[in-house]
Order: C-alpha cells, then sequence, then structure tokens
C-alpha cells in the first residue's frame, strides 16, 4: 500500500539578501506590492522588510512592461496584494535571478505523513510530494516521517532497507519515492 507524504509551506520564507542600512541579509516579505504606472508602461515590486532594521527593500516583479501585455488577473492581484501571488512570485527563478535572492526555507515548512499507523509493517512505500519548491534532504524528511534518526536513516540507506529511483543524498524540492524494508 502507497503512503503519501506532503512537505508543505507554512509561511513565506526569509529573503536572502544585503541591506543597504545595516548590512543584515534577511528580509522578511508581508505580502504588500507596490504598483506604479507611466503612461502605457507598468512597474510592479514586492516590497520586502529588513529583520534587523525594517527598512523597505523593492524586488522586481515587472519592469516597464506594456499595460495591455499584462493580464488582467495579476494586475488584480497585485493591486489586492495577494499573498498567494507573493508566494509564487518568491519561488520564481526569473524573479530570483533578476533581484539576485535566495530564500531560505528555516522553519516554514511542514512534513504531513497521514500518521503514524504505517509505521509497524514490514515494507512500506511512501511517495512523496512537494506543495511548494522547498530544498530539504531526504534523509530528514525520512527520518522525521519514520520517527529515525538521521544517522539510523543513513545506515539504513547504506544496507539498501531504504530505496528509491531517486538519489538520497543531497538537497531535493521535487516529488520522489522511497521504500522501506525492515
Amino acid at each position: 500500500m502507497l503512503e503519501n507524504w506532503v512537505v508543505m509551506p507554512t509561511c513565506l520564507p526569509v529573503v536572502l539578501r544585503r541591506c543597504h542600512t545595516c548590512a543584515s541579509e534577511r528580509f522578511r516579505a508581508n505580502g504588500k506590492f507596490r504598483v506604479n504606472a507611466n503612461h502605457k508602461l507598468i512597474d510592479a515590486w514586492l516590497l520586502v522588510l529588513c529583520t534587523s532594521c525594517g527598512e523597505t527593500a523593492k524586488l522586481t516583479v515587472l519592469e516597464r512592461v506594456n499595460v495591455r501585455s499584462v493580464q488582467p488577473e495579476l494586475l488584480d492581484r497585485l493591486h489586492g496584494n495577494d499573498v498567494g501571488l507573493t508566494a509564487e512570485l518568491l519561488q520564481a527563478p526569473v524573479v530570483q535571478r533578476r533581484n539576485r535572492i535566495a530564500l531560505d526555507w528555516t522553519d516554514a515548512w511542514r512534513l504531513d505523513t497521514g500518521g503514524s499507523d504505517h509505521l509497524d509493517r514490514e515494507v512500506i512505500d511512501i511517495s512523496v510530494r512537494f506543495a511548494a519548491r522547498i530544498p530539504v534532504r531526504p534523509v530528514r524528511l525520512i527520518a522525521e516521517g519514520c520517527g529515525l534518526s538521521r544517522a539510523e536513516v543513513e545506515r539504513l540507506i547504506a544496507k539498501g532497507k531504504i530505496v528509491s529511483a531517486d538519489r538520497l543524498s543531497g538537497k531535493l524540492s521535487g516529488d520522489f519515492a522511497f521504500m522501506l524494508k525492515r
């Protein structure tokens, strides 16, 4: 029987970028946007606040784009300060590259295993799905979901008791599956 686990965000991640005022490197997104139109061109920024000094920084979302080329739904979400849009844009590779930012997901996600009734079986097939692109070590997810230590999970992988078609070393941010044999 296949068990489904989900890695879910609990809040917005911390934005890693250098503050020009206090040299801190951590910003918190609060879901606010600034939109500015100049004739037929529009600019939009996501506002983030420095966690140390509270200084506001702008992350470019749209820059000198013709208003007619922007979808009306996107404009409504920008004007409405949609937090869901904030989460989408922070994870967008284009926005990350353009603004030279990285995300810190520490304490911003949780693993939903659907209960622990599966832990007593001899063979467990588990599919792990990511609700957002959150880079996490599979060893940490397996340890947390099965109630084992990370060292024990590493030992089980080395013995061939935990097998997967995907690599279990390093960090993953995409769906994967594994089998645990006791």
